[in-house]
């Protein structure tokens, strides 16, 4: 495995990354400030904590990952970040729906799905390019001499 390949498999679309935390901005907001309401007790404690959630997974996917001295530890790493990130996001899709009212609940909605849907695309690429690289270095391991 070539640290060059994993290091520009790992580089993140700088744009990308700048809607990510604009839109998870967003649903911080909304989630605080906004007119979210529940008439189910604690809920609207459960929204804020996913969404929280969610910052904190989407930033273990963006951080840098040069702390992990091994290429093949940074791809694991990203993999394992993804497939967090996207359960952190289905668990705060299902919180969600504990939301019945306000003002703001349509627009955290719509928000929460720009989001996921902002996340899959590019994610899915990404994720196909990592594991491809772990597999072809898995292989290469076992190829005898």
């Amino acid at each position: 495995m070539e640290a060059e390949d994993v290091r520009r498999a790992l580089a993140l679309d700088r744009a990308w990354v700048e809607r990510l935390h604009a839109g998870w901005l967003s649903l911080m907001d909304l989630a605080v400030f906004g007119d979210l309401r529940s008439s189910r007790l604690g809920a609207m404690g459960r929204i804020r904590k996913r969404v929280l959630d969610v910052g904190e997974k989407l930033r273990a996917l963006t951080g840098s990952r040069e702390w992990l001295t091994r290429p093949r530890e940074r791809l694991k790493h990203a993999l394992a970040s993804s497939y967090t990130l996207k359960e952190s996001l289905s668990q705060l899709d299902r919180a969600a729906g504990e939301a019945d009212g306000g003002a703001a609940l349509a627009v955290f909605r719509q928000r929460l799905g720009a989001l996921q849907d902002d996340i899959a695309g590019p994610l899915a690429g990404l994720e196909q390019a990592w594991a491809a690289l772990l597999d072809a270095q898995y292989f290469e391991e076992d190829e005898p001499d």
